[in-house]
């Protein structure tokens, strides 16, 4: 979050606590999310926005230097298998795997 204070209570208040350029970027990844599952709850958990249905569907959220994207992807062998290349270190999708894999 940009600042250390308390746990934001929605996705809005999350995204505002951002610059402006930040904030467009979290609301852009927000309305892909809210398009793709409509019928997704949207909420906080961990201090950052998620996605629920039935069960955590993505987390995302905005750093000094990057934007976090956490799909939970579990329980899908051939799914897991397909994003092995991009996967980062704490279950994140990580861009910078995306672009070393596609200029190797």
């Amino acid at each position: 979050m940009a600042t250390g204070g308390a746990t934001p209570q929605s996705i809005e208040e999350y995204i505002a606590a951002f610059s402006s350029e930040v904030q467009a970027i979290l609301e852009r990844i927000r309305l892909t999310i809210a398009k793709a599952a409509p019928e997704a709850q949207q909420t906080i958990s961990y201090r950052i926005p998620t996605f629920a249905l039935s069960g955590a569907l993505v987390y995302f959220a905005a750093f000094k230097k990057h934007i976090g994207f956490y799909p939970p992807v579990t329980g899908d062998a051939g799914l897991e298998k397909a994003i092995a290349p991009y996967a980062g270190e704490k279950g994140n999708l990580s861009s910078h795997s995306i672009s070393r894999s596609h200029t190797a």
